[in-house]
């Protein structure tokens, strides 16, 4: 029996694809990028860096891993650049911008955060000192709109996220600030909650620049109010962005479940084009051969446009036919 990974490139090898470019489409359409995430382990493999320095699919890159707090900041005061700067230099090289990824998550925190018994003052100084820019906050909520139980929430209530904002934006005049979590695609309890927390910090002058919906979905699964709640966002007067896009299915891969796969990449595509104040689009990589999805969903993969083997998956059209639409 053939192994997912072949199957899948020959399925990918008998469909037709355009000759046209992913970032070269969205910026046709008004847009300031098509992006993808990158880790640092990867930059190892040539065929790899290859594609992953065409501009002409990819005008923006995210770290997925080495700008997080545990990556940056393993011991109180002592911050190491080193692999996040791998990637600034990956970006650099070829002109690509950088999406800053993360400042404030309840994951990924070195133990000396979450088990240190700060006091509300002293962990509102540590974040305060931590924050740079970029997505400044990460995953605030729960999927029922109340804030997630975090180190951050439990001492500081919601003070951490204006602290956070503030000190981004002192620390980079220049950088956009968002708010990114998942879950928020369309709309429900957990987009009205961030819709409500950025009117708040508004209302307080605190910075914030945009939202950065995640949008890791599953096949035949997108919201049908995706659209509709992108241009929510946006009435707020903030920037939107899709942050994280994959479309997960459940193994193994067929003909039927990547044609769907196909048009949900259309779809998703499809709504930030008509969303002007939806500024961009990345990948959470662009190659199953790098995806997070199978080792955290079991059973489940296969969700980037491109397959293990670096071929175009109908995906792939999929966001061409969404750019075209």
């Amino acid at each position: 029996m053939l192994k997912t990974a072949a199957l899948l490139s020959i399925l990918c090898a008998s469909f037709e694809f355009s000759a046209a470019q992913l970032n070269t489409l969205a910026q046709a359409a008004g847009k300031k990028y098509f992006g993808t995430a990158t880790d640092n382990p990867e930059l190892s493999n040539s065929s790899y860096v290859a594609q992953l320095s065409n501009t002409a699919d990819f005008h923006q890159l995210t770290a997925a891993n080495s700008m997080k707090w545990d990556a940056t900041e393993p011991n109180r005061g002592q911050f190491t650049f080193s692999a996040g700067d791998a990637i600034v230099a990956q970006a650099q090289a070829h002109g690509q911008l950088i999406r800053g990824h993360n400042c404030v998550w309840h994951n990924q925190l070195p133990s000396w955060v979450t088990a240190g018994n700060f006091n509300n003052a002293t962990l509102l100084s540590i974040v305060q000192t931590h924050c740079m820019s970029w997505d400044v906050i990460n995953e605030p909520f729960n999927d029922d709109g109340t804030f997630r139980q975090s180190v951050f929430f439990t001492t500081t209530g919601t003070s951490y996220i204006a602290t956070a904002l503030r000190a981004a934006r002192a620390a980079d005049p220049n950088a956009k600030l968002y708010i990114n979590d998942f879950n928020i695609e369309g709309t429900g309890a957990k987009s009205t909650a961030m819709a409500n927390l950025v009117k708040s910090l508004k209302a307080q002058g605190v910075p914030i620049d945009g939202i950065g919906i995640q949008a890791h979905m599953i096949v035949g699964e997108v919201p049908s109010t995706f659209q509709q709640n992108l241009q929510n966002f946006a009435n707020l007067g903030v920037e939107v962005a899709i942050t994280e896009l994959d479309v997960r299915m459940t193994l193994p891969a067929t003909p039927a479940l990547l044609a769907q796969q196909s048009k949900d990449y259309q779809t998703i595509i499809t709504a930030c084009k008509r969303v002007s104040a939806c500024v961009g689009v990345t990948l959470w990589d662009w190659t199953d051969k790098f995806s997070w999805v199978p080792g955290t969903f079991a059973g489940q993969g296969a969700a980037c446009p491109w397959d293990e083997n670096f071929v175009k998956k109908p995906a792939f059209q999929g966001i061409v036919n969404g750019w075209n639409a």
